[in-house]
């Protein structure tokens, strides 16, 4: 086995892990949808002069940030267009998507098998920003 794997240069990216951040209307509303009906766990708070401005939250070993948006560009200005974050867990989706749905949730479409041997739901944050839940199927 080689000790020593040769590296194509010049090096290309690689990464160890990508955080997505999302601006947000009303970024209380977003951390409590993010928490009580996503079921993430959030991690961190920025505040500043005791306001809140943003947060971390963790969906196992990802993490998603969450900014207030301030406003400069609008404040009615469409969010989230083509734009979906696709989440990969081991966990029954089935079961997932039962227990969004349980905690207010609505899907956007309910679990159901992709050609790309995976299954999957979605649903749609606060600001328009798309979500997948999936898991692999079969070989």
């Amino acid at each position: 086995m080689k000790d020593h794997i040769e590296r194509k240069q010049p090096e290309t990216l690689r990464l160890r892990e990508l955080m997505p951040s999302l601006t947000v209307n009303d970024i209380g509303a977003s951390v409590a949808w993010y928490q009580d009906i996503l079921g993430c766990v959030v991690a961190d708070r920025m505040e500043h002069e005791g306001r809140l401005m943003g947060a971390v939250l963790n969906a196992g070993d990802i993490q998603i940030l969450l900014s207030q948006d301030d406003g400069a560009k609008g404040s009615d200005r469409e969010k989230g267009v083509g734009f979906r974050l696709y989440g990969v867990t081991a966990q029954d989706v089935d079961q997932l998507a039962a227990d969004v749905k349980a905690r207010g949730g609505e899907l956007a479409h309910e679990p159901k098998d992709q050609p790309w041997k995976a299954r999957d739901f979605a649903i749609t944050d606060p600001d328009g920003y798309k979500i997948s839940i999936s898991a692999g199927i079969g070989d």
